[in-house]
């Protein structure tokens, strides 16, 4: 069962708002990772750029949301599946980019390779993006 907003929010102690409930009802609602411009976009008529942009950075800095990286070098966001906290995100996950639809999605069953790294080096994070035909798309 999909939590609501105001359970997620009451889940990492943020204070309930208008923006903050606005923002996360865009994450719900679509299974796939937004961009700042999607997110904008979306609520520009109730919320400035100011307000979306601390709204995300909260998000990010509390655990409610994880960074996807795409193939262009764009920045999108996704709910976090767990309880993530500021200090550990649970999201070493393929994400998925259809060429068609455009759309990035978690795919939170899909495991990462064991990868080797060189001597003195030591990984932080762990971004895998697979690109091809979407399920709804093929």
């Amino acid at each position: 069962m999909q939590r609501q907003e105001s359970q997620i929010l009451k889940d990492f102690e943020l204070r309930t708002t208008t923006s903050r409930s606005d923002i996360l009802k865009l994450f719900i609602k679509r299974p796939f990772a937004l961009s700042y411009s999607d997110i904008e976009k979306e609520v520009a008529a109730a919320y400035d750029r100011v307000t979306v942009y601390r709204t995300l950075k909260t998000f990010l800095d509390k655990g409610v949301i994880h960074k996807v990286l795409d193939d262009e070098g764009g920045l999108k966001y996704a709910l976090c599946k767990e309880l993530c906290t500021s200090h550990d995100h649970h999201h070493e996950h393929v994400h998925f980019k259809c060429d068609s639809c455009g759309q990035t999605s978690c795919l939170d069953d899909a495991t990462i390779p064991a990868i080797s790294l060189p001597p003195g080096f030591k990984p932080r994070e762990v971004n895998l993006l697979i690109q091809g035909k979407c399920n709804k798309c093929k």
